[in-house]
């Protein structure tokens, strides 16, 4: 028999010690007592210990007696023993049964109405003057006043479910609301200040389905409110180096994004406020990867550029073709990563310069800054910047002031540039375009009998025409395309009305203009002044169109139909009338 001593032995310890078990899902857990046939949900899962039967132990507590009546009416029913039931007693088993057989009362969804507006609007303006009230009264003891600050601030998201119902935009703006919610820009709470911007930019995002009285209701009365300026004066204590602060710059450029789409209020951005000043600024930031911020006020400058030819002249006035220039300097033989936020940088300045150039101040700028010999460069070594200086240089060409550029690029060296490029053997169709653009620009501004006229037509002559015989062949393809797509629609016209017609004439001129039918009007111009400038190419262009059995009536009929098709009367469609009439009579 073992000594007392031996049965108190300690056991040897193991060399290790026990690791932490590692924490489990606690939704496994659950699954695996409750799976189990034995489970249950006090066990955490683990594996319960089951002592094997013996007959001659017992252990445990008694076994309930068989007659409940001995722990009186309010003890939990259990029918699988004292301390293993529901934990329900006989009354609360009897009110759950009731409550299981009624039907549950449908929840009636709140009506929005004009009803419910005036309800919100009035509990806005509470919360606000409360605030305000207290911050006034308490200013030196915040945790007085910020209590009301979080009923505020849930006010002001409460606003978000108003985008659903633009419907309510008109009376919404009528309550004055829109300039409570403005004025919470200037709030000393920048939290707060963040929470408003970020309600009007959801409030007039273009995604919401918003008549054009409803959603111009809403802006004007934002306007009329001083919203530009303060947006103006966020953008001045917004911090990013904060994510609340960064967030809050984000949204102010979302709700000029979205203002922008209406030129009026565009112009108004870019003429009555330091708008263009701060955005100018905000893309020079250096920045180690480029973000969505920076991304983001290209793309807003861009798009206050394109709405008003007034924006565009103001910021040449901000010197804004040499910053632009500059900006795109570091990328004339580097590539931005694809798929990132400095490519779309990238375009959104380009696009921004393409847009300035069109304006009589901005080829100037342009050239005073270099910009044609940097656009050359990136067009002779860049990658992702060839195209889009490509179609730079297109548009600072264009245009009745566009000769200075055109004289100042044959200076630089650019028809070597440019002739080479198209002399490639796959283009793309916007290069081609491009491409074709320039000559026809080039022929038609450079002054007669220039140095620079004279070099161009050289380039058209040398090597044994081979550049009228790329022109010639490109005629062909395109007017194979649009011919197919002349006979689709010939075969449309069959049956149909003049109403009818008239009413498709749009969409089929989109169709031809996407087959190729401008390249093909400006190969058949720039064939035009070919015949017209030099009898050597008229006599090769000539011999060119035989082969397909056709004259320079075809040159002369398209010419034709361009001269049908012109409307309006500005001084640039006025020329160019006269300047195809001219090439037609070249033609007979």
């Amino acid at each position: 028999m073992s000594s007392i001593d031996d049965l108190f032995k300690k056991p040897a310890l193991p060399s290790n010690k026990r690791k932490l078990e590692a924490t489990r899902d606690p939704n496994e857990i659950y699954k695996a007592a409750k799976l189990a046939s034995n489970g249950n949900a006090k066990t955490n899962g683990r594996a319960v210990v089951v002592v094997a039967e013996d007959d001659d132990i017992e252990a445990g507590p008694s076994a309930p007696p068989d007659d409940e009546e001995d722990y009186g009416p309010d003890v939990p029913d259990d029918d699988e023993g004292r301390f293993f039931g529901g934990g329900v007693t006989q009354e609360e088993k009897e009110v759950l049964d009731y409550m299981d057989g009624q039907e549950s009362a449908e929840i009636q969804p709140e009506k929005i109405d004009s009803a419910w507006l005036r309800k919100l609007a009035l509990n806005f303006e509470k919360k606000i003057t409360k605030n305000s009230e207290l911050r006034a009264k308490f200013e030196n003891q915040p945790a007085k006043f910020m209590g009301s600050e979080a009923d505020l601030d849930a006010d002001i998201k409460a606003l978000s479910i108003l985008s659903e119902h633009p419907e309510l935009y008109l009376e919404f703006a009528k309550l004055g609301c829109v300039g409570s919610l403005v004025g919470l820009l200037a709030h000393e709470n920048t939290d707060i200040a963040i929470d408003a911007v970020e309600i009007i930019s959801e409030l007039i995002d273009e995604d919401v389905e918003a008549e054009t009285d409803q959603w111009n209701a809403l802006v004007d009365a934002m306007v009329e409110s001083d919203l530009l300026d303060l947006l103006i004066s966020n953008f001045g204590r917004f911090n990013e180096s904060n994510d609340s602060d960064r967030s809050g710059v984000y949204h102010a450029l979302s709700v000029l994004e979205n203002m922008a789409s209406r030129p009026a209020v565009a112009e108004k951005i870019g003429q009555d406020t330091t708008v263009l000043q701060w955005l100018l600024k905000r893309i020079q930031k250096k920045e180690s990867l480029v973000t969505q911020n920076k991304q983001y006020a290209a793309e807003v400058l861009a798009i206050l550029l394109q709405s008003s030819p007034l924006n565009r002249t103001k910021i040449c006035e901000l010197d804004g073709v040499d910053i632009l220039l500059q900006i795109l300097a570091a990328y004339r033989k580097r590539d931005p990563a694809k798929g990132t936020e400095e490519e779309e940088f990238v375009e959104n300045v380009f696009d921004a310069l393409t847009c300035i150039v069109d304006e009589g101040v901005g080829k100037s700028k342009f050239i005073e800054a270099e910009g044609v010999e940097l656009a050359l460069i990136m067009i002779r070594e860049g990658k992702m910047s060839k195209s889009r200086a490509l179609r730079l240089v297109d548009h600072a060409l264009g245009g009745p002031t566009g000769a200075e550029v055109c004289s100042r690029l044959v200076e630089a060296a650019g028809l070597k540039v440019i002739f080479s490029m198209f002399m490639k053997k796959s283009l793309d169709a916007q290069t081609t375009e491009h491409l074709l653009g320039i000559f026809s620009t080039l022929l038609r501004h450079l002054p007669a009998n220039s140095a620079a006229r004279i070099r161009t037509l050289a380039k058209f002559v040398e090597k044994d025409y081979e550049k009228i015989g790329k022109l010639i062949k490109l005629r062909r393809e395109f007017r194979e395309r649009v011919g197919r797509v002349e006979d689709e629609i010939r075969n449309e016209q069959r049956g149909l009305s003049v109403e009818d017609r008239e009413e498709m004439a749009d969409e089929w001129l989109g169709r031809r203009l996407d087959a190729g039918l401008f390249c093909l009007q400006t190969v058949d111009v720039v064939s035009a002044w070919l015949v017209a400038e030099d009898d050597g190419a008229a006599k090769r262009i000539m011999r060119l169109l035989k082969e397909r059995n056709e004259d320079l009536s075809v040159l002369k009929s398209t010419i034709t139909e361009q001269l049908d098709t012109m409307q309006g009367d500005s001084e640039e469609q006025t020329l160019t009338r006269d300047m195809l009439s001219t090439l037609a009579q070249f033609l007979t």
